[in-house]
């Protein structure tokens, strides 16, 4: 076979075909784009400011009471692993020492127990309160209770003791086993001993109180769900309680505070403003009353959040890099440094935005700033999302979860802006530079021979006679007709079929090839070696396709220009008004072909379809012809075509109609094999579609190609958070219920909560919901999309409102199976090559639902996730109802595909002609077809 390459001519690499005129200077061009920008950018700057704007909260200029020391550095931690060291200790005694007199420890080993030595050594002078860590270990607490009192009778700087924390709420200790404790440290130590519990043990357990020498009570308001303004009333009311309970009896406050960061706690909200403005509140009542107290605490301590949440390493008054987070005087600022993420984030998103409207600088302002204001805000949230994620503390498995979390919002802004860009250059652009008409060549204009190939498979004999009468009407000088009927067993289905062909005379030729390897693309090669030597273009229709008379005579004339590859025209189909069912298609489609296709051409960028197409047969021979091992080969040979610099022309007048399918599972399968097909392309032409440095592709063929099949990445990217979201929520619905019920009866057996809690997190689920940075962009993209649709639609698309809401219904309804696959095609190199199926009787109640069944099953599981969301945390924070929003969010998608299986079902209606539609019953009568749709 020969090959042929395309006449290299001079062209715009974007859009003409002929060499670019001279333009006009850079601002004249850009000025308007670049005003836009500048407005948009500080509109985005000033709300960045009004965000963080200082706070005034009430001063402190005294000496704090006492903070909880625990000198755990990066990467270290009281579970295990490396501990600090004693010039480490001492670097963070010395930090704190100008701050308080007192410091709180937590146990009595892993080199704590050096602190008062080492504090005293180093001459600080720092009073300390020292704690030690009892839990059910016996051998190990009675190991702990002899290092404490040999600490306590050797140390001169420990002014008290304690003996354990929280073990009796941890249910750990018995408070009988606690008093016990108590009792054999008391009696070997000269200091005062305690034991530290929250307020309310001590309410619960008077026992306690009257075995030690005070009462060590933890105060933390964040952790009962109290808003900050209620938090220093509530606190004080229960140090009262606790005071009146044990009159006579000192009470130390072991632990108050509150988190600059984590997850909300009902009211509770965690922030750098609201920890800034509780204790500076709090030292300034407690130097009032003279309260004896430890504020939770020194340090951050992330090794904590494995167990206790993200807000667990957040409750120190210096962050783990031993910075402070706010002075004790003076204004706060939730991130001081904002205004770098802020104007970094406005110049990546303006430099994004001009890189778009560069390209289209006859958009209207509108325009500009629709897609300035979408590019700003998407970016705005995604450098939040990073600035959450540089000061939070997270594991190594953590910042892989995060990193690909990051790596989806990037995906996402490149989406926003690629559809944004679609939308405001549809409604908003002025030039078309790529849009000639079609129009009959008179009597007498010399035209090439169109050797018009026509594949079939197992396809009734009525309709396909149906597409070869259609085409013995073309208005067209010379042509021939090529009839390939291949794996076809049933004799009756393709020589009456031949006998057609007999009777339509010498023009028409058919072939049947019997067992042949290739599907399709092998049946095209076979035609495309039988092709008239003297034909110098190739057409390709479907088996159901009725052509118009002047197809060819409207379309061919392009080819006199030596650019030329192929040309499309628009699938089209002619029952769209068989049924609501056929209606939703028929809108469904329409929008790609009048909207999707039309912006495409503009960059010599349209998606190949293998019917209404014509191929200059110099080209498709150079192409090596059909690709055998794709299962979409029509829009993989138009990519080809393009990479060796063929043009293509797109006519979005209808100049042929088929039918489309007739039941949800066909959709379905239609569906699927174009994601798979686009999958195996994009692996096959990954470096001209992804490799900057291949030139092989224009700038704007890459644009189109990668930003017009990224969508089902997103519907493959959004199975994957159907799935996490659904594991998710079983943590989110079950470790609350844990907390609540002591038992749950299972199969009708009693099992204790507290092992099921831990089973839960041992495996990886959380009780905490994700940051509510995360949630937002997927919910904006949701409604971006929908307007994107309803607007598109209603510039390019003539149909009403309701129609709209049907194409979405129905783009929405293939979601789950797009998702699919686009998995399988990154794992597997062929699929199935599944026809089909057309014109068949509506399916039955049943086998409609049956059809949808695996998108019923996720359905039903998201709205129970939602269901348990909200009854595990009552709707208490806005973390609970966003997350439970967007399980209902989810659930669109597969409630969109369960109601087309139902409405596929339903007896088909006549309904009213569409625009362009013709009755689906021809002059042969009513057609069963199966046929392939590409």
């Amino acid at each position: 076979m020969t090959a042929h390459v395309a006449p290299r001519i001079p062209r715009n690499p974007e859009s003409g075909f002929s060499p670019a005129p001279a333009r006009p200077g850079f601002l004249a061009r850009h000025g308007l784009t670049l005003a836009v920008l500048a407005l948009v950018a500080a509109a985005h700057i000033g709300a960045w400011w009004a965000i963080n704007r200082p706070v005034a909260v009430p001063d402190f200029r005294g000496q704090v009471n006492g903070l909880a020391f625990a000198p755990y550095q990066r990467g270290q931690g009281a579970e295990g692993g490396p501990t600090p060291t004693p010039e480490q200790i001492e670097g963070d005694l010395r930090k704190v020492a100008p701050m308080t007199r007192h410091i709180r420890t937590y146990s009595a080993h892993g080199g704590m127990e050096r602190i008062p030595d080492i504090a005293w050594s180093t001459g600080l002078d720092l009073k300390i309160t020292l704690g030690s860590w009892l839990d059910k270990r016996l051998d190990r607490n009675a190991a702990e209770i002899r290092r404490l009192i040999q600490i306590a009778r050797e140390s001169r700087n420990v002014e008290r003791v304690l003996v354990g924390n929280e073990a009796v709420l941890r249910g750990d200790i018995t408070p009988a086993q606690m008093v016990g404790y108590i009792q054999q440290v008391r009696r070997q130590v000269r200091q005062p001993v305690s034991t530290a519990e929250p307020w309310h043990v001590w309410m619960d357990h008077p026992e306690l109180g009257d075995a030690v020498d005070y009462i060590t009570i933890h105060l933390l308001p964040y952790w009962e769900g109290l808003p900050v303004d209620d938090a220093l009333r509530f606190i004080m009311e229960k140090f009262d309680a606790v005071q009146a309970r044990f009159p006579g009896k000192k009470v130390v406050i072991g632990e108050v505070g509150w988190p600059s960061d984590g997850v909300a706690q009902g009211a509770a909200r965690a922030s750098r403003v609201n920890q800034a403005l509780f204790l500076r509140s709090f030292f300034n009542i407690a130097e009032q009353r003279g309260l004896d107290y430890f504020v939770m605490e020194a340090f951050d301590q992330p090794w904590k959040v494995s167990f206790e949440g993200r807000a667990a390493g957040h409750w120190g008054m210096y962050d783990l890099d031993r910075h402070q987070k706010w002075p004790l005087v003076g204004s706060v600022q939730e991130t001081p440094a904002w205004f770098g993420w802020a104007f970094g984030a406005s110049l990546i998103a303006s430099l994004a935005t001009f890189f778009f409207l560069a390209r289209r600088p006859d958009i209207r302002w509108q325009g500009k700033l629709m897609l300035a204001g979408l590019s700003q805000g998407f970016v705005a949230l995604g450098t939040c999302v990073v600035l959450a994620m540089s000061e939070t503390y997270m594991s190594a498995t953590a910042g892989v979860v995060w990193t690909l979390l990051v790596f989806g919002q990037v995906l996402l802004l490149g989406l926003l802006l690629s559809d944004g860009f679609e939308l405001a250059e549809t409604l908003y652009g002025r030039v078309s530079k790529r849009r000639w008409p079609a129009l009959p060549a008179p009597d007498g204009t010399a035209l090439p021979k169109v050797s018009i190939h026509l594949p079939i498979c197992n396809e009734p004999p009525h309709m396909v006679r149906e597409t070869l009468d259609a085409l013995a009407e073309l208005d067209y000088p010379d042509f021939e007709v090529l009839v390939i009927d291949n794996n076809t067993t049933d004799p009756a289905l393709w020589e009456p079929v031949a006998e057609h062909c007999a009777r339509l005379g010498a023009r028409f030729r058919f072939y049947h090839l019997g067992k042949w390897p290739g599907f399709k693309g092998g049946a095209l090669n076979f035609a495309l070696r039988e092709t008239a030597p003297d034909a110098a273009v190739v057409g390709v229709i479907d088996s159901d396709y009725l052509v118009r008379p002047d197809w060819l005579r409207r379309m061919a004339p392009f080819f006199n220009r030596p650019e030329v590859g192929f040309t499309q025209s628009p699938q089209d189909y002619r029952d769209g008004n068989g049924g609501l069912f056929k209606r939703l298609m028929f809108w469904e489609y329409a929008g790609f072909f009048k909207a999707g296709m039309v912006t495409r051409n503009e960059r010599n960028a349209i998606i190949q379809h293998g019917t209404m197409t014509l191929i200059r047969k110099s080209a498709l021979e150079g192409a090596g012809g059909w690709a055998e091992w794709c299962i979409c080969e029509d829009s993989e040979l138009g990519l080809k075509l393009m990479r060796q610099g063929w043009e293509a022309v797109y006519c979005p007048d209808s100049m042929g109609r088929g039918v489309m399918p007739d039941d949800f599972s066909a959709y379905r399968k239609q569906r699927h094999r174009w994601a798979f097909g686009a999958v195996q392309i994009v692996k096959h032409h990954w470096k001209a579609l992804l490799n900057p440095f291949d030139r092989s592709l224009t700038q704007g063929q890459r644009f189109h190609f990668v930003m017009g099949w990224f969508p089902w990445l997103g519907d493959a990217l959004g199975l994957a958070f159907v799935v996490g979201g659904l594991v998710w929520s079983i943590g989110l619905t079950l470790i609350p219920l844990t907390r609540i019920h002591k038992t749950v009866e299972i199969f009708g057996h009693e099992f204790a909560t507290e092992g099921l809690r831990t089973a839960l997190v041992s495996v990886g689920l959380s009780d905490e919901f994700p940051i509510t940075l995360f949630m937002i962009p997927s919910l904006a993209l949701f409604a971006f999309k929908f307007a994107q649709i309803w607007l598109l639609y209603r510039a390019r698309v003539s149909c009403g409102p309701m129609d709209r809401l049907g194409a979405a219904l129905g783009g929405l309804a293939l979601s789950h199976t797009i998702g699919k696959a686009v998995w399988q095609g990154f794992w597997k190199k062929r699929a199935h090559f599944a026809r089909t199926p057309k014109m068949e009787n509506a399916p039955a109640l049943v086998q409609g639902l049956m059809t949808a069944r695996q998108e019923a099953v996720f359905m039903l599981l998201l709205w129970l996730a939602a269901a348990g969301v909200t009854l595990a945390h009552r709707g208490g924070t806005w973390e609970a109802i966003l997350w439970t929003v967007i399980l209902l969010v989810q659930s669109i998608p597969y409630l969109a595909a369960v109601s087309m299986a139902l409405i596929a079902a339903m007896p088909a209606k006549v309904a009213a002609v569409l625009p362009g539609a013709v009755p689906a019953q021809s002059s042969a009568g009513t057609v069963v077809a199966r046929s392939e749709v590409q």
